[in-house]
């Protein structure tokens, strides 16, 4: 017998559908300040870090948006499971019915689609440091406009949770960032290679 017991990082227990809130949502699972994207950006980044512990930080932030993206599009699907086409389309999401029926797709609240453009891989730790503090901003500031939209503590609950970890991830690059700047300032000792033996002999 085959047993499958999924559990989210937080849980969601959404009872009541709202498809236009869930259109809202949605720019947290695929728009320019979702989780997708910080994924990908911090997955991309962690190789040119300079060291294992930022390297570090930016593996585990990474996963864990990874898990927030789940969250995410558990909220969506529980916030439109069931609901009628006539309903959704009322909602403003007749044309994503007509493309993805009840699925859940990457998209942002104003119906673009996930792109890579979202996210930068520069090869400079500083600059892709200084770019990942500022996503964990934008992203807080996106989940405080959803909870000031919300009115259902059902949905209140997870988009706080979430909240909270993109403070906690903010504080975690800040500490990446203070690592790798002492790193990058550090004095540069060269080793001078012995010489060959017939380099030697010439003298």
């Amino acid at each position: 017998m085959w047993f499958y017991d999924k559990k989210l990082e937080y849980p969601v227990k959404i009872k009541n559908c709202n498809p236009k809130m869930a259109k809202y949502i949605i720019t947290q699972y695929g728009g320019p300040d979702g989780e997708l994207a910080a994924s990908l950006r911090y997955l991309s980044q962690r190789f040119s870090m300079p060291t294992n512990e930022a390297k570090a930080i930016l593996n585990d932030i990474g996963t864990e948006e990874l898990a927030h993206l789940e969250i995410v599009g558990s909220m969506v699907h529980q916030l439109t499971k069931g609901v009628p086409a006539h309903v959704l389309e009322k909602e403003g999401l007749g044309a994503y019915y007509s493309d993805h029926d009840h699925a859940v797709y990457p998209m942002s609240a104003a119906g673009n689609p996930f792109t890579a453009a979202y996210i930068q891989s520069k090869g400079d730790p500083i600059a892709d440091l200084h770019e990942d503090l500022a996503a964990e901003q934008k992203a807080r500031a996106t989940y405080e406009n959803l909870i000031n939209l919300a009115d259902d503590p059902d949905v209140i609950d997870p988009l706080r949770f979430l909240r909270e970890r993109e403070v906690v991830h903010f504080q975690r690059f800040g500490e990446a960032l203070r690592i790798v700047q002492e790193k990058l300032s550090q004095k540069k000792f060269y080793i001078q290679k012995p010489k060959r033996e017939d380099e030697a002999e010439k003298k």
